[in-house]
């Protein structure tokens, strides 16, 4: 569309021609890939042309910018037999952006975008069923089943839409007279045939709603699709659900007593939750898999509040003022962790919970109307549970009455430091991961150092570090910081980050005065992320520890040489790998696992990162996004160079008495295998892309998630207490 043309439809819908908001996307992408706000017909043009010379699309649409609605989206499941269509709507789903005030105030331009989509961020939250009245529901469930009809849709769909309240101008929509309600307006945007399906997606946080497990209603979408072929229904191509996984049918107390108990917690209150959340959902669903474990999920929740705790030690608080919730299977499948605990006490609350029942008896009957026909279908799996609520003190002992044993995915905090496995040994209920003094050890990142100081002769290196207060640090003059940082540690670019974080918390590249300004004001102001190329050097975003870390860490930054992964060219030859080499140093990352004493090194990573010098949020957990080579090419590493690596690293483990598993990340010197410490994670990432599932894969034989996460547990129930 000419400039004259987008002025035209500027003008139609009154918007005005410089400043009127829209969004402009491309017209067949998704997952929200090139969607962006504009401003006006020149920012609009310059956007669409951004889609086009990307390679995107070669078509864009812009829309009005709808402010003041709420976004909501629904998945259909046609559970008709035969050739006959019959459309069931799930509960929707509400989309709450920019949620709990925590989003820095130059995000204003606020849409559902692919980081907020797919990153664990408090960017966004989700509401199942939606907080809107019952006739809106109702109206969203009408409108997305005949859309599906209308547009033949087969087996699944999600579909997307807003719901304008009456004050909002709907000009727009004035000749439309569908979706209109007594509470607003109902409008639909854009259609999905696949919806996404990763672990806490919309597809299985709506399912889990209304009865399906994960592995239910993908089984029943398959099952459904091959009604169109005959041919297959002769064969068996899809497993039936075991029978152990069906919580709500009747099953014998002898036939639960037979499985091992096992706790998996996750969550806490630090800057790493959000991912907790995400290696615990993860572990959790693997080790649900396995016939002879029955596992509960458990929400580390922070103390919302402290009364008189002065007669208290920290100990003593942690274990009297946190709280743990079991978790029933729908309350999981979450995108943070306070939005866990919110349906947790939304599940408990009276009136929210009889609409949500009254709503999901609605959704379940019209899915059994036609599900009943078809013989293939064994019922729903997932029964309407309610949380529980323990204290700290009282969870600890009810693992031990249970006879649990607890799969610690609580990164960083009472999880990491030696904390929560204290409170586990006293009761002498077993657990994953390192003990207490590891755990301590580990934790502090200048402690690490000196533990391993003495190994320099045996090809272990240890990174120089001058640790400072946040104080300190607003109370000097900027100049002088940055002079007498690099005097100390003799560099001219410095890597900053929290001194107790992880995942990339807070991790920054400093090249100048500028840079550490902006840093030290960034941890001053609380901002809860440094945006894209806000520092001298291209970077990502940066997520930022909240609350902001009293003590910080600088070291030298170790330049390492770029490799760049192509994975197509011009000439069709795909994986192109290209690595100068000019300094030999690589960054890795690698599991170990076994007893204390007797680590065994996987196959390391090599990590490449995509921009900034610094492993990012996304290239760390989000699939899709950031490369891992697992092993290492032989055109950087050679396989002498990579044992005499493993071995290091066996040394490093072993001398800080790891045990169990844990993740150690490091720069190795390509040729000698020698290993440059950089930390050591005593629970480490466990998502669905953790490296530690690349290396348990590249294993001989290979050690798939369920064996590998399985292997952990028996290593928990042997260890030495």
């Amino acid at each position: 569309m000419d400039e004259s043309g987008l002025s035209k439809w500027f003008d139609q819908n009154l918007l005005d021609t410089k400043l009127g908001k829209v969004v402009v996307k491309p017209t067949r992408a998704g997952s929200s890939i090139g969607v962006s706000v504009a401003y006006g017909v020149t920012d609009s043009l310059q956007k669409a042309n951004t889609i086009i010379s990307e390679g995107i699309d070669d078509k864009v649409l812009v829309e009005i910018f709808l402010e003041g609605g709420s976004e909501f989206t629904a998945i259909v499941l046609d559970v008709g037999s035969g050739f006959g269509c019959q459309p069931v709507v799930l509960l929707p789903t509400e989309v709450e952006l920019q949620s709990h005030g925590t989003v820095d105030v130059r995000e204003k331009d606020a849409i559902f975008n692919y980081r907020r989509k797919y990153l664990p961020t408090r960017q966004v939250a989700y509401h199942t069923p939606p907080r809107f009245s019952v006739d809106v529901i109702s109206k969203i469930r009408e409108g997305a089943s005949l859309l599906f009809q209308r547009l033949g849709l087969r087996d699944f769909a999600r579909i997307d839409g807003w719901f304008l309240p009456p004050s909002m101008k709907a000009s727009s929509f004035a000749g439309n007279k569908f979706g209109r309600t007594n509470s607003g307006t109902v409008i639909f945007t854009d259609i999905n045939l696949i919806s996404g399906m990763e672990q806490t997606s919309f597809l299985f946080q709506q399912a889990s709603k209304v009865g399906f497990s994960h592995s239910n209603i993908l089984r029943t979408i398959i099952q459904h699709a091959c009604l169109r072929f005959p041919a297959l229904l002769s064969h068996n191509i899809i497993s039936s659900p075991s029978r152990r996984r069906s919580k709500s049918a009747s099953v014998t107390e002898a036939f639960i007593k037979q499985h091992k108990k096992v706790y998996v917690i996750f969550g806490g209150d630090t800057s790493e939750r959000q991912v907790s959340l995400m290696s615990g959902t993860n572990v959790w669903l693997n080790l649900r898999a396995s016939d002879d474990l029955e596992v509960t999920p458990c929400l580390l929740s922070p103390a919302t509040s402290y009364s008189d705790v002065s007669d208290f030690g920290k100990h003593e608080v942690d274990k009297k003022f946190k709280t743990v919730w079991t978790l029933p299977y729908s309350l999981l499948l979450r995108h943070t962790t306070e939005e866990v605990l919110d349906a947790c006490l939304e599940a408990i609350e009276p009136n929210r919970a009889a609409l949500t029942s009254h709503l999901r008896n609605q959704v379940m009957d019209d899915l059994t109307r036609g599900l009943r026909k078809l013989s293939w279908f064994n019922g729903f799996d997932i029964s309407d549970e309610l949380p529980k609520k323990f204290s700290l003190e009282q969870w600890v002992k009810l693992a031990k009455e249970s006879q649990a044993t607890v799969f610690i995915a609580v990164h960083g905090g009472i999880g990491e430091d030696g904390t929560l496995q204290s409170l586990l040994e006293a009761e002498g209920v077993p657990y994953t991961g390192p003990g207490v003094i590891a755990s301590k050890t580990c934790m502090d990142k200048v402690a690490t150092s000196l533990a391993l100081k003495h190994l320099t002769d045996f090809g272990v290196l240890t990174i120089n570090k001058d640790a400072r207060k946040k104080d300190d640090l607003l109370k000097m003059s900027i100049s002088d910081l940055w002079r007498d940082l690099k005097s100390k540690l003799h560099c001219d670019t410095l890597c900053v980050k929290p001194a107790r974080d992880g995942c990339s918390t807070g991790v920054a590249r400093l090249c100048c005065e500028g840079d550490l300004a902006f840093y030290i004001n960034a941890l001053q102001d609380c901002l809860p992320r440094i945006p894209p190329n806000s520092l001298s050097k291209a970077h990502g975003m940066i997520e930022m520890p909240n609350p902001p870390p009293e003590l910080v860490i600088f070291e030298p930054f170790v330049e390492t040489d770029e490799i760049v992964v192509a994975s197509k060219s011009r000439n069709e030859i795909a994986h192109n790998l290209l690595w100068k080499g000019d300094s030999r140093w690589v960054e890795v990352t690698v599991g170990v696992v076994g007893k204390r004493g007797s680590m065994h090194s996987l196959t390391p990573s090599v990590t490449v990162k995509e921009s900034g010098g610094i492993l990012s949020l996304e290239e760390k957990f989000q699939g899709g996004t950031g490369i891992n080579l697992t092993p290492p090419p032989p055109s950087i590493m050679s396989s002498s160079a990579l044992e005499r690596c493993k071995k290091h690293i066996e040394l490093i483990a072993n001398t800080l008495q790891l045990e169990g598993f844990s993740r150690i990340d490091a720069f190795v010197h390509a040729d000698t295998g020698e290993v440059l410490i950089i930390e050591v994670n005593t629970v480490p990432g466990m998502t669905p892309s953790t490296v530690l599932i690349h290396q348990a894969l590249a294993e001989q034989p290979p050690l798939y998630p369920q064996q590998f996460f399985h292997t952990l547990l028996d290593l928990a129930s042997e260890r030495s207490m």
